[in-house]
């Protein structure tokens, strides 16, 4: 009879797993960056907030960006700083409180600005979105340069010249992609916005920069950010990645439950779901990785849908190709599942959630948090 197909005995399933050494190959490749280019590179929280690790973030980037009150509460209590913040817009209850948390304020609109321009505190630093109307993003759900976008100024919707008060510009019209697109993206901004680049004393980048991928081209970025310095010396670039920092640093382990079969299909049924806890594979929608699996079931001998584990018909991932039968109790590794994963998911159909953990420097498993049936009701009433 088959063994069951187990990776760990020390994690419990369903786990979050960070892994140290990946995120540390990560953030050695991203300070090398930030040096050799002359720019300040930020985690996004949005992207990446597994705030245990914080600390030894801090010591290779430059800070963090917020897009809400709470992610800002979050960076300065464990990261210690202030946040660069940008939301689509400032809530009038709120606003006192982020300002007081924010290094850098930047505005969608206008109105946004003057709305609030006399209650910016001492020593905060304000900008203005813009919208180049320019993005290779292929997903309309992601793009924030498809007509019509909510996010950003316009060329045409722009003043003479940068509001008194306004020091800086952030553009974000990238999504996991290189620094060939970068320079396409630069190429309209600098058409468009350059009379307000001349003007302002930062230029945000924003995110969607895929540094730490395999296939990147590090020396290319490197390059096109000095050449851009060469052209606008007084300009503080920043960039803001959240993939980059945790991508490929760690998987989600979980365990096959059952096994049911409709129409000659069969569907291994997991201990965690696609919608509530990987909602991105479903929204994109993209297929991940699973560890010794063939995303295409026709090269492999045996194939299977993945099931998760809510009410909701789409829940699952198209077959995958395995060496072997799956059966109940076998374990497995969905990989780079640190990302967006992790701060998207939800507690849809009340689903136990998966725990959260690290394998650190030494390759040993700690726990750092289970999620109690109490989080579930609070967020209820």
């Amino acid at each position: 009879m088959k063994m069951s197909r187990k990776y760990f005995t020390e994690i419990p399933s369903p786990c979050f797993v960070h892994e140290e050494n990946k995120l540390l190959n990560n953030l050695k490749i991203l300070d090398y960056v930030r040096k050799k280019a002359q720019v300040q590179i930020l985690v996004a929280l949005k992207g990446y907030a597994f705030w245990y690790y914080f600390p030894l973030i801090k010591k290779y980037l430059d800070g963090a960006s917020a897009s809400s009150l709470f992610e800002a509460k979050l960076i300065n209590e464990e990261m210690g700083v202030k946040a660069h913040t940008y939301c689509p817009a400032y809530l009038d209850e709120e606003f006192d409180e982020i300002a007081k948390l924010s290094k850098h304020l930047t505005f969608n609109s206008i109105a946004q600005w003057e709305k609030y321009n006399k209650r910016i505190p001492t020593g905060t630093s304000c900008g203005l979105r813009i919208n180049p109307e320019y993005s290779e993003i292929e997903v309309a759900l992601y793009d924030p340069a498809i007509r019509g976008s909510r996010l950003g100024i316009v060329r045409a919707m722009m003043p003479e010249n940068l509001p008194l008060g306004i020091e800086g510009l952030l553009f974000h019209v990238m999504c996991e992609q290189d620094s060939y697109v970068l320079e396409n993206v630069l190429e309209q901004v600098q058409t468009k916005f350059h009379h307000y680049l001349l003007q302002a004393k930062w230029l945000n980048m924003g995110g969607g920069h895929w540094i730490t991928d395999d296939n990147y081209n590090v020396e290319h970025l490197i390059a096109l950010l000095n050449n851009f310095h060469i052209r606008y010396p007084h300009l503080i670039i920043i960039l803001e990645p959240g993939e980059a920092i945790g991508l490929d640093s760690g998987f989600l382990l979980t365990t096959v439950q059952d096994i049911v079969e409709n129409n000659g299909i069969k569907t291994a049924i997991l201990d965690v779901s696609f919608s509530a806890h990987m909602p991105d594979t479903l929204e994109m929608p993209y297929k991940p990785i699973v560890r010794d699996a063939s995303i295409d079931p026709a090269n492999k001998p045996y194939s299977y849908r993945l099931g998760g584990i809510t009410c909701l018909a789409g829940d699952f991932m198209d077959e995958y190709g395995f060496d072997e039968p799956l059966k109940c109790g076998d374990q497995l590794i969905i990989d780079d599942m640190i990302n967006y994963t992790m701060v998207k998911t939800t507690l849809f159909n009340g689903v136990k959630h998966p725990h959260i953990g690290i394998l650190d420097i030494d390759n040993k498993f700690k726990l750092l948090r289970s999620i109690p049936y109490e989080h579930y009701k609070y967020r209820l009433s």
